[in-house]
């Protein structure tokens, strides 16, 4: 398993922009899909956002495409989701996932980070 350490959550405003971080570690992530998850007070959690290491194709829950990206960085093995025109429906715990390959099951899970957009 790899080890997944996020940072970057705080508290915004709405239209603020927030970068989250995903620092990896332990294991050679290169043929990983790695993702964001959110989970709201009182909700599931949900999928907002992956993208596979090594080609670095995307894809997006409808509810934050056109406003969030997902990107990665090698040369520090970190994720990154840019968020732009926060909502407070965005305000949720952020989760960074790994799998490796792109159809097995998420593996590795960070602690999370709070994201909190007031309005």
């Amino acid at each position: 398993q790899v080890q997944l350490v996020e940072s970057g959550g705080k508290l915004v405003q709405t239209g603020d922009s927030l970068k989250l971080s995903c620092a990896a570690s332990g294991r050679t992530v290169g043929s990983y899909t790695m993702a964001w998850f959110r989970q709201a007070p009182g909700k599931e959690r949900e999928f907002v956002a992956r993208i596979r290491w090594n080609s670095g194709d995307t894809y997006y829950a409808e509810s934050v495409k056109g406003r969030f990206t997902i990107s990665r960085d090698n040369a520090k093995n970190t994720v990154y989701l840019q968020m732009n025109s926060l909502k407070p429906e965005d305000t949720a715990v952020y989760y960074c996932a790994a799998r490796p390959g792109t159809l097995s099951p998420y593996n590795s899970w960070g602690q999370g980070t709070q994201v909190t957009v007031s309005s």
